[in-house]
């Protein structure tokens, strides 16, 4: 069966699935051609194109296609969360590689003509990543003014595409020793940001992971409304990254569980602690306080668990945390669309039928 038959026969499957459940519905009847308030809800992060791939020429350019988003929107998300790393898009130099710019700029127009809209995230820079022991973005000041360029860059790139519709991540999981670090580079690059767009949403999260734990230590620039709190959730660990080949958890062989105790059969304290929906609401404790204080929205632009946790809990965190944030009025994109161990799809569009309709419809039971 060639490539073509293949995605014909998931949008079959698709359309099945989707007269059995309502098609989700957008959050706002706004045009994304418009420059009315950037608002989104149910999302997923396009990982492993332009970013952490070693994909490249026309290994990359069919990695990811516009029947990719006909996909994604036929099943009810109404935006995608874009990574781009340095790497892929400029050289040691800051000069654009013009093919990556181009498959940037063909997502943006699919995106367009189906109604979604887009989260530009700088995911990775050569001077930071996220896991990394050295990040010298934090202790070289020409590395700092080096992103500053790269957002400069990026802007007079994107700075035609609506309010509406593209929104702006300055750095995926900021991992600073001092938190005082990324504050004061986060108020240089969105102050950066407003001399050239005024109105344009920026999506901020806080330091080391973007974990809900330390949003009491982030500053958000004062008296802008046009900013989207964002916050990234693993938790728990043991089954979000259960085995997973780059974590302590690799050879781990315990049995997870969810809702309850994490881990079955174990006396160690660590492997006992209880998590179920309450547990998962308190540890968002610290966002939805502060999203609450300045009265602006949240968003968790990364969740989920790996292919090889166990179904039922797997299932049942899904739901539960779908259900709070649909509660809270918080916006979410899953990590992540494609392949990769985390996939809802694989390389050829084939669904996960039951994470999809937890995640587009959250009253999925």
């Amino acid at each position: 069966m060639n490539r073509l038959s293949i995605v014909a026969s998931h949008f079959l499957l698709i359309a099945i699935f989707l007269s059995s459940c309502q098609k989700s519905e957008s959050l706002t009847d706004q045009s994304t051609e418009d420059n009315s308030s950037f608002q989104i809800k149910r999302g997923t992060n396009i990982a492993h194109w332009l970013s952490q791939s070693a994909r490249r020429g026309i290994e990359r350019e069919e990695f990811f296609t516009e029947k990719d988003i006909q996909f994604i929107d036929s099943v009810g998300f109404d935006h995608i969360r874009l990574p781009i790393d340095e790497e892929q898009m400029w050289d040691e130099n800051g000069q654009r590689y013009d093919d990556a710019f181009a498959l940037l700029k063909n997502s943006l127009e699919w995106c367009k003509k189906a109604g979604l809209r887009v989260v530009v995230d700088l995911h990775i820079l050569r001077s930071h990543h996220f896991n990394a022991a050295e990040k010298p973005l934090w202790t070289i000041p020409a590395e700092q003014d080096k992103f500053i360029f790269l957002w400069k860059d990026l802007s007079s790139f994107l700075k035609d595409w609506p309010n509406g519709m593209v929104a702006y991540e300055f750095m995926n999981e900021p991992v600073a020793d001092d938190p005082e670090q990324w504050n004061i580079l986060l108020s240089r690059v969105a102050d950066s940001i407003r001399h050239w767009e005024p109105k344009r949403v920026l999506v901020i999260g806080s330091n080391r992971w973007q974990s809900a734990n330390t949003f009491d230590q982030l500053k958000i620039p004062a008296n802008d409304p046009n900013i989207l709190l964002s916050f990234h959730f693993y938790e728990p660990f043991f089954l979000s990254h259960y085995q997973a080949s780059w974590t302590r958890l690799k050879d781990f062989k315990g049995d997870v569980n969810y809702p309850g105790e994490i881990v079955l059969n174990s006396d160690d304290p660590e492997h006992k602690r209880v998590y179920n929906r309450d547990t998962l609401l308190n540890m968002m404790r610290k966002p939805l306080q502060l999203a609450a204080s300045l009265k602006l929205p949240l968003y968790c632009g990364e969740f989920g668990i790996i292919d090889k946790s166990p179904t039922e809990p797997k299932l049942a965190w899904y739901r539960d945390m779908v259900s709070i944030f649909d509660e809270h009025g918080i916006g979410y994109a899953n990590w992540n669309y494609k392949a990769g161990s985390f996939g809802i799809v694989d390389k050829d569009i084939k669904p996960d039928l039951p994470i999809i309709k937890i995640l587009t419809n959250p009253k999925a039971k």
